[in-house]
């Protein structure tokens, strides 16, 4: 309560104030607009990565990426300890920016909201995923195997050379639906969460993830921390993926979500990843397709359990009907990231919520009296 200049405590509190009233329910409009900053980012930062992509020279996450490189050349040894410092190391260099550049827009609404777009923009790949599984299903549209092959390393890190059409195929759906999930359902459930920290922090565990989270040789101990924080960080979001695609799937492919949630149950779990049979399994139940098999990767074969069994082969066309099956997904996560946001429903915020409704609640009684 502002004091008057003589000293009294019993002037009106300014419209800009929030105060509880007489029946003790706070006012919630200073929060809502304090929230719609970050929300109208994260719809922004779809909108930029749809008509924009990425840049093709000085991508943040690019650099990023060279730059852990540099850091593993000096660090690198065959120790978990070794990685787990490694990863820490690489988080916390872009985090700490991240969290020093959400705390200086706090209170600037256009600059929170454009630094929130530019953040989404940066770390998420809707369009760069759709454009290179449609290069993929253009050239298996012209028969032409090998330009098919030489679209696959940019979606997955399978070895192209012996696979034919069928099992190209595959891979891009797989691709499609695990991108999915990492590229744009999750980085916006963590930007909900915690802002443009959790936007940034996502990425750098998800890219560190694909560069040394392999079971390889050289990364079976240096990789294993990079490989648990990515694994947790994708829990929830590719369950939500899973979810959101049974959602989609009547609008774009005519499949239930009963049916698409009854295969995610019985086959989600089966896969190797603990996140990554969920998306794939839902994408598989919505197309009607079969998914897994045998992968190689770097010479050593892989295999994996099947998913949608009752499915039948995937084609190529499939590939298009995968790639708008994951825009509806995409636009969906965009909507529910928004309306996280503005119903305030984070379990941290609610307790900051309530301590304030209380402590202006202790004020008003004391100055009252």
């Amino acid at each position: 309560m502002v004091l008057g200049p003589k000293g009294h405590n019993d002037q009106m509190p300014k419209h800009s104030q929030c105060l509880p009233h007489a029946f003790g329910a706070p006012c919630d409009a200073p929060q809502t607009r304090s929230r719609w900053p970050l929300a109208a980012g994260l719809a922004a930062g779809v909108a930029l990565d749809a008509l924009f992509g990425d840049p093709r020279r000085g991508h943040p996450v690019a650099a990023f990426g060279r730059a852990a490189a540099a850091l593993e050349a000096r660090d690198y040894a065959d120790s978990r300890r070794r990685g787990a410092a490694h990863t820490a190391a690489c988080v916390l260099a872009v985090a700490a920016p991240a969290a020093v550049l959400h705390r200086r827009t706090r209170g600037r609404p256009p600059w929170q909201a454009a630094a929130a777009a530019t953040a989404v923009w940066a770390v998420t790949g809707t369009r760069s995923l759709h454009h290179e599984a449609e290069r993929a299903w253009l050239s298996l549209h012209r028969h032409d195997l090998a330009a098919a092959r030489d679209v696959l390393p940019s979606l997955c890190g399978r070895d192209p050379a012996e696979l034919d059409a069928a099992e190209i195929t595959r891979a891009v759906i797989e691709s499609v639906a695990e991108n999915t999930s990492d590229a744009v359902v999750a980085p916006l459930l963590w930007g909900a969460v915690a802002g443009i920290p959790g936007l940034i922090a996502y990425r750098a565990v998800n890219t560190l993830d694909a560069m040394v989270g392999h079971r390889s040789a050289r990364y079976l101990r240096f990789g294993w921390a990079s490989a648990r924080l990515d694994d947790a960080a994708n829990w929830i979001p590719a369950r939500v993926t899973a979810a959101l695609t049974a959602a989609c799937a009547p609008a774009v492919t005519g499949v239930s979500p009963v049916s698409v949630l009854a295969v995610v149950r019985r086959d989600g779990g089966a896969h190797p990843s603990p996140n990554a049979g969920r998306c794939e399994a839902a994408f598989a139940a919505a197309l009607g397709v079969r998914l897994g098999g045998t992968n190689v990767y770097d010479g050593a074969a892989e295999a994996r359990p099947e998913l949608g069994g009752h499915g039948r082969a995937s084609e190529p066309e499939d590939i298009r009907r995968a790639i708008l099956l994951s825009r509806a997904v995409t636009v969906s996560a965009t909507a529910l990231a928004v309306l996280a946001v503005l119903s305030d429903w984070r379990p941290y915020r609610r307790r900051m919520k309530l301590t304030s409704q209380t402590t202006s609640a202790a004020m008003a009684t004391h100055h009252s009296t």
